[in-house]
């Protein structure tokens, strides 16, 4: 997991409201990463199951099930990376 990962799903999660479903320019426009980066870290999370498409025609994304259990503090970086849970 890298800084970029944990900001996208915090910004996903939108503590405090209800979570966003958002495209990766809109992810971008709101964090401080290059467009590449986001769309490689969507990537990324979308593969481990931390995020999925609300709507992949239009390239929405949303966190999983998995993803909030991540931010909860449910489950940790090294879970994640050894593929447990």
């Amino acid at each position: 997991m890298t800084r970029a990962d944990d900001a996208i799903l915090e910004f996903l999660l939108n503590e405090g409201n209800e979570e966003l479903v958002a495209t990766p320019g809109v992810i971008e426009a709101n964090l401080p990463y290059t467009l590449s980066t986001v769309n490689q870290r969507l990537r990324e999370l979308k593969n481990g199951n931390l995020i999925a498409y609300e709507n992949e025609e239009r390239a929405l994304y949303k966190l999983t099930t998995k993803g909030r259990a991540y931010l909860a503090g449910e489950l940790d970086a090294e879970e994640l990376e050894s593929g447990e849970k």
